[in-house]
């Protein structure tokens, strides 16, 4: 399936039904008063956030979501059926901005959450409103209320555990698929990964979400390279694997250059858990690698770890630590929703 992590779509609710003229016609009851019944409400749009979708493609086709008109009132008081309901499923993660793409309507984080976008409008009176003293047998009817329509973007943060970010040809897609079931598209040239990549990792009876984030350059959160919508992805992972290539002349600035990127788009991204890791070490010489190793962590200011993604070397090590850092993101998550409810 394409991923596509943006989508324009218009949207319209439904228009109330029309009220009803009738008068009341039975056996025995000679002057019958009016007895039109109201129309039914039009149908709202919603969105809710599905746990079993992970791209906007859908709406690559369907770019129109209408909610359905209210039906009329008729005789015998009675209301007309209500319009159903249009519901836009999104993917968790899902922000839902107005046509401008600033103007924020909803973020859609959690799976079930549901925002109402636009209200269906409301069901006109029927002739059994407008009797009085002075109008016993009105003929008078509203129409019912329009909808309203309006064209929303949508927007999506993939949220996973964890995030790789790197350099291009820093050997993300290669990790992601020997962690995980996840076949994405390997080549020894740069922008490989045209579109972010998910995978699940199982560690004994532990899994979580790894996200491969297409690689970055100098300038991305300008929008050089893929741009900084990719940056966008690694604000939902609740930690980051920065992967840097060790046969990069100068892993340090490799380093700095994406480490630049990252606090320059600001959103928090920079305060996230961060492990750094050597990758490609089955290619280095035992020397340059400690060499090497030395100057990331000097960089850096944190351990590094060593391992190749094409001979398996020091990935169990690194998937324990990551793991550590997401279950401790995990319980932090967990204590700040306690402490949100508290009274």
């Amino acid at each position: 399936m394409k991923f596509l992590d943006t989508a324009k779509v218009y949207i319209a609710s439904g228009a109330g039904g029309r009220g009803c003229v009738a008068f009341r016609r039975e056996k025995f009851i000679e002057f019958g008063g009016p007895w039109g019944g109201d129309g039914g409400r039009g149908g709202d749009v919603i969105a809710v956030a599905v746990g079993n979708l992970n791209t906007l493609i859908d709406y690559r086709f369907q770019q129109h979501v209408k909610a359905k008109n209210g039906l009329p009132g008729m005789g015998k008081e009675m209301t007309g059926a209500g319009g159903d309901d249009a519901v836009m499923k999104v993917p968790v993660g899902t922000q839902i901005f107005e046509e401008d793409g600033e103007t924020l309507i909803a973020d859609l984080s959690e799976i079930g959450q549901t925002v109402l976008l636009l209200k269906g409008g409301n069901g006109g009176f029927g002739n059994t409103h407008f009797k009085s003293s002075t109008n016993q047998a009105p003929r008078t009817a509203n129409p019912g209320q329009p909808g309203t329509e309006m064209t929303v973007v949508l927007k999506l943060k993939l949220i996973a555990d964890a995030g790789l970010i790197g350099l291009p040809n820093a050997g993300k897609s290669t990790f992601l698929s020997r962690v995980s079931a996840a076949k994405p598209k390997i080549a020894d040239y740069p922008f490989t990964t045209l579109a972010p990549q998910l995978g699940v990792v199982r560690l004994g009876d532990s899994e979580f979400v790894l996200a491969d984030l297409p690689g970055l350059i100098e300038g991305a959160h300008e929008g050089v390279g893929l741009g900084d919508k990719f940056l966008g992805h690694a604000e939902r992972c609740g930690a980051i694997l920065h992967l840097i290539d060790g046969t990069e002349e100068n892993v340090a600035q490799a380093y700095k250059t994406i480490r630049n990127e990252v606090e320059a788009y600001g959103e928090g991204l920079a305060e996230k858990a961060e492990i750094v890791a050597l990758n490609k070490c089955d290619a280095i010489a035992p020397a340059d690698l400690k060499k090497k190793r030395k100057a990331l962590e000097k960089a850096c200011g944190r351990d590094v770890y060593a391992i190749s993604g094409v001979s398996g070397e020091g990935v169990d090590a690194i998937l324990a630590a990551l793991w550590q850092t997401i279950v401790k993101v995990r319980e932090a998550a967990a204590e700040a929703r306690r402490n949100a409810w508290q009274p």
